[in-house]
């Protein structure tokens, strides 16, 4: 058995929400809902991505505060280039000014930016600021912020087999050296440790291609709320939940030790 879905209602009371005893180490995110949010508010969906930004700079900042080593953003799926190319060339618009706007707090705050993906498929000068952000930003070491941008999980475990079946007919790896080991080692986000959380706001409750891999033993959380009004009271409710959650990994809990008869 992998991953467990379970959906969570908010409590009655928002004070009823404490800061929970136990913080994952990663963070995965599906930011869903600006389309949405702008909608209801009779706005371009454009208008919602912008309010977007505000959320992914209020989620970073939670992070740092509570010790968080790595949050991975889904910022823009391999099938997102679908969507009409007005909505596409405005998010690529966003992208630039949000790079711009963002790297010298994110830097100032020890924030280490990596853009994860087929980044072949963006422009040349948006790939020249990724790449910029990301070596101005290589040593820092406070939180690993991940961007997934043209990303598709099949793409993520598909990318690490090719890489293997070239050194393979290259002859620096042995074919029957290849286990789950291996392949994890090709993979993106390799060096970090798999998502203990993961969040999908907006009201849908599906993975949708995200860090296949990656996310076989994550505790899913699903929310509502759509992302432009994701705050820290929202991710104190799924951090919250985490905690009382018991994660065993395939295995049985361990039964406690049983009273010996005097």
């Amino acid at each position: 058995m992998g991953m467990t879905a379970i959906t969570t209602r908010k409590p009655r009371s928002r004070a009823a929400a404490t800061k929970p005893p136990s913080t994952p180490r990663h963070l995965a995110i599906v930011m869903d809902g600006n389309g949405r949010w702008a909608r209801r508010r009779a706005q371009p969906r454009s208008f919602g991505h912008r309010a977007g930004q505000k959320a992914v700079r209020a989620t970073v900042e939670y992070c740092l505060r509570q010790g968080i080593e790595a949050l991975t953003l889904f910022a823009f799926s391999s099938e997102n280039w679908q969507r009409p190319s007005g909505e596409v060339g405005a998010l690529m618009e966003l992208f630039l000014k949000a790079i711009d706007k963002e790297i010298d707090e994110l830097h100032k705050n020890e924030v280490r930016v990596r853009f994860i993906g087929n980044l072949s498929a963006f422009s040349e000068t948006l790939r020249a600021r990724m790449y910029a952000a990301a070596l101005r930003t290589a040593d820092n070491a406070r939180l690993a912020l991940n961007v997934c941008v043209s990303y598709g999980g099949r793409w993520d475990i598909a990318q690490a087999a090719r890489q293997l079946a070239e050194a393979t007919l290259a002859g620096t790896l042995d074919p029957t050296s290849i286990d789950e080991k291996t392949l994890n080692g090709r993979m993106c986000l390799a060096d970090l440790p798999p998502p203990d959380l993961f969040i999908r706001t907006g009201g849908e409750r599906r993975i949708s291609n995200f860090l296949l891999w990656q996310l076989a033993y994550t505790e899913l959380y699903f929310t509502d709320t759509l992302w432009p009004d994701m705050d820290a009271t929202e991710l104190d409710f799924a951090l919250a939940d985490y905690a009382r959650r018991e994660r065993r990994f395939g295995c049985v809990p361990t039964p406690l030790p049983t009273a010996r008869a005097s």
